[in-house]
């Protein structure tokens, strides 16, 4: 018999919607483990919070008895991050006599020194703390004890790490290689986080190119065209090949990581909500990264070197001695495969959520 499950999503992001991506993936393998994940959608950024309420209580009344994990990022439930509205919605759901999940996405609230910020910090530290209360199953993505939000484990709650949102094959590709010692980014944030970013690619492969000599830089996926003048700006005069390209399809993507001999991520610490990161474990690539209060096993099982935050010299050492020492980079890669299997593969996260659901 198939369990029916609901994943209810808020306003679309674009141009790309990672956890719409993360939960068509999770519903293709969840099929494996008997459950049917349908995916819904609270469009109250289109209809109004009114309007979309009333709907939602609708059509909640057929999905009495079903589970509904409801995917939480605050920009999902509120256009500035205050996603007070958020607790109206599980409310709703409980009414209609559903069984309600909470996947925290988000593991923290949003940095900032200015009063909104600290206010709205407020608001999302409070708004999470009562969902975990008024959910009958809370999911994390990064281990509950590294939340600085969270008093006490919930009850019902579950640890379950994020997959790749890419099409990788069942076997490892293999890409056609120039042999020019290539290190890839996957993704930019946007904003001044992104420029800060930028600034650190800059500064680890200027490092790198002093060791290694000629090599290539390889950046793709989201806002990595808008940074191409500076990356080019930034390491010119160097050996380094630049390769920009911005959103492109999964396949494609998968084959730009396959191409790759390390990835670099710096969009603050790699943990195991960053499905971006995650990407480059799945590819098999050792991967250097910045450390934070979220980086913990089993992202730290695979093979990463790790920098402190903000440490972009340091970095570029790293990727140096991985370009230049092919037993150090194999042992890394092979870390990577093997935590992938065991951790990240969508058929091992469908595993747990399928014992989380059934059990519960």
């Amino acid at each position: 018999m198939t369990l029916p499950v609901i994943a209810l999503l808020g306003r679309k992001d674009e141009p790309t919607d990672a956890v719409e991506e993360y939960c068509r993936y999770l519903g293709s393998a969840l099929e494996l483990c008997g459950i049917e994940l349908e995916i819904q959608r609270v469009d109250w950024d289109i209809r109004g919070w009114r309007n979309s309420l009333r709907a939602l209580r609708q059509q909640s009344r057929g999905w009495s008895q079903a589970w509904v994990l409801v995917q939480y990022t605050a920009l999902a439930w509120s256009a500035r991050g205050f996603p007070y509205r958020f607790l109206r919605v599980l409310r709703a759901l409980h009414r209609a006599g559903t069984r309600v999940g909470v996947v925290f996405h988000d593991a923290e609230a949003f940095p900032g020194s200015r009063m909104i910020d600290r206010l709205r910090r407020q608001v999302q530290q409070q708004t999470m703390r009562l969902a975990t209360k008024l959910a009958d199953a809370t999911i994390f993505t990064v281990p509950p004890e590294k939340l600085s939000w969270l008093p006490a484990r919930p009850r019902n709650a579950a640890f379950i790490p994020v997959g790749p949102n890419l099409p990788f094959p069942k076997t490892q590709i293999i890409a056609s290689s120039d042999g020019i010692p290539t290190v890839g980014v996957f993704s930019i944030t946007g904003g001044k986080p992104g420029a800060r970013e930028t600034q650190d690619i800059i500064l680890a492969i200027r490092e790198a190119a002093k060791r290694v000599g000629q090599m290539r830089l390889s950046v793709f996926g989201r806002h990595a065209e808008l940074r191409e003048v500076d990356l080019c700006q930034g390491l010119q005069g160097l050996p380094v090949e630049i390769s920009i390209e911005g959103v492109a399809a999964g396949e494609r993507i998968v084959n730009h990581l396959a191409a790759c001999n390390v990835f670099l991520f710096v969009r603050g610490g790699i943990s195991t909500r960053r499905s971006s990161a995650i990407a480059g474990i799945a590819a098999g690539l050792p991967i250097v990264a910045y450390e934070n209060s979220e980086t913990a096993p089993p992202v730290t099982d695979a093979g990463v070197v790790l920098i402190g935050e903000s440490q972009p010299e340091e970095a570029g050492k790293a990727l140096a001695r991985i370009l230049c020492d092919p037993v150090f980079r194999r042992e890394l890669s092979a870390r990577s495969r093997a935590a992938y299997e065991a951790h990240f593969a969508w058929p091992a996260v469908a595993e747990r959520y399928a014992a989380l659901l059934k059990r519960a």
